[in-house]
């Protein structure tokens, strides 16, 4: 169940930043205890992608750690944790600690040296596809990290609508007379696509086999303020994020924000108080087909030497 506080996990804190472009540095100490919707569909994953004994395990944006820790558990290869964030990953470190897990700090898009090309039998995407700016690449770098035979999980919220419990609230946002005037200036950093279709041709364009793509109404029940909170947990971290917005703010804007936010969650509550968020999620799972080797009695070669 969503664990209920009160406090704002986010006041004030991603005004004015100098850290990377998606900020969930200022969060990170939080974000393991109110990231729930991304929890409970990160299970679902876990489940999809089937880890064996033996499997070396790439969580890419790792936040701070839960699920490379659950992965841990699952196989004796090696576990690589990777996210932008400094501070998700030195939560993730400091929380990890005896484990023989790796964290680093680098993104996606900083994974094309030959350090670990080949190095996955698989690559666990958990609630990050969302926010690579250049999702190509980022497909065509994951399949250049698996071994042949390797795979890839990937669950994320999907098409604009994502989420209309969030959206409903900054429909709010939008039309409120000071607020708004700021949030118009607002560029929207996340990546989706409305259909599984397009999610499978992205992904078969850069060499996967597509074995599973689905997009599923998640729903779970909170309270206005568990609602909040998990808002607080990664929504916000784009929304509330200076550097996708063309004009300054303060903490002043924040405040605000956040209190018409919050009233909109409260408003969506049912007679007794709770609140169906609902959330579009990609549920995919695709495969790096293994080489076949011919024997030709003089050279061996491959599939794709042919």
């Amino acid at each position: 169940m969503c664990n209920e506080t009160t406090h704002s996990p986010v006041r004030d804190e991603m005004v004015n930043s100098d850290m990377n472009r998606v900020n969930f540095s200022k969060i990170a100490a939080r974000y393991e205890e109110h990231s729930l919707v991304q929890r409970s569909a990160a299970d679902v994953l876990l489940k999809l992608l089937d880890i064996k004994k033996r499997d070396c395990v790439l969580d890419l944006g790792c936040g701070v750690g839960n699920m490379a820790r659950e992965i841990r558990k699952m196989t004796e290869g090696r576990v690589i944790g990777i996210d932008c964030s400094e501070g998700m990953i030195k939560e993730a470190v400091e929380k990890s600690r005896g484990l023989d897990i790796t964290f680093e700090t680098k993104g996606v898009e900083e994974l094309e040296d030959l350090e670990y090309t080949g190095c996955f039998d698989a690559i666990f995407c958990n609630s990050t596809f969302q926010w690579f700016r250049d999702p190509k690449q980022a497909v065509e770098n994951c399949y250049a990290l698996l071994r042949d035979g390797g795979r890839i999980g990937v669950q994320a919220p999907a098409r604009r609508v994502y989420s209309p419990n969030f959206i409903e609230a900054i429909e709010k946002v939008k039309h409120d007379l000071e607020v708004g005037a700021i949030f118009a200036h607002f560029d929207e950093p996340w990546f989706f696509l409305e259909t599984a279709d397009e999610y499978r041709d992205l992904f078969e364009k850069c060499g996967f086999g597509v074995v599973l793509s689905e997009i599923e109404c998640v729903g779970t029940e909170h309270t206005p303020e568990g609602v909040f909170n998990i808002f607080a947990s990664g929504a916000a971290a784009g929304y509330l994020n200076q550097d996708f917005y063309d004009v300054g703010f303060g903490s002043d804007y924040v405040n605000s924000f956040e209190r018409i936010v919050n009233d909109s969650f409260v408003r969506q509550a049912d007679d007794r108080g709770r609140v169906l968020l609902r959330f579009n999620r990609i549920f995919l799972v695709a495969l790096k087909a293994a080489k076949k080797i011919y024997h030709s009695g003089v050279n061996d070669y491959s599939e794709e030497q042919r």
